[in-house]
């Protein structure tokens, strides 16, 4: 199951949404635990590399990680709502540059 901004997907497979603080791909197993998460801010104005992503925190490649104009750099994981946390102030910060 998949959460996007708020909203559930059901069935398999992932599923994204594109909202004003960017795409957020939330995947959730049977018990509730967060398995899978992308969150990313996109503007091809502010950064050509990287297919446009600015900002962005997941968890792909067996890593917890941070991109940031195209450089990659792990992280400490403490929970979800932490990365949320990172992504929405490093998003608040670039908000402005156009």
């Amino acid at each position: 199951m998949c959460s996007l901004s708020g909203g559930l997907v059901r069935g398999g497979g992932a599923a994204s949404l594109l909202t004003d603080l960017g795409q957020r791909e939330v995947c959730v197993d049977d018990q509730g635990r967060i398995t899978r998460y992308n969150l990313a801010y996109i503007n091809h104005n502010l950064h050509a590399g990287d297919n446009g992503r600015v900002v962005g925190y997941d968890n792909a490649h067996g890593f917890h990680h941070r991109h940031y104009f195209g450089v990659v750099e792990a992280i400490d994981f403490i929970s979800y709502g932490d990365v949320e946390e990172r992504f929405e102030l490093d998003w608040t910060a670039l908000k402005g540059r156009k």
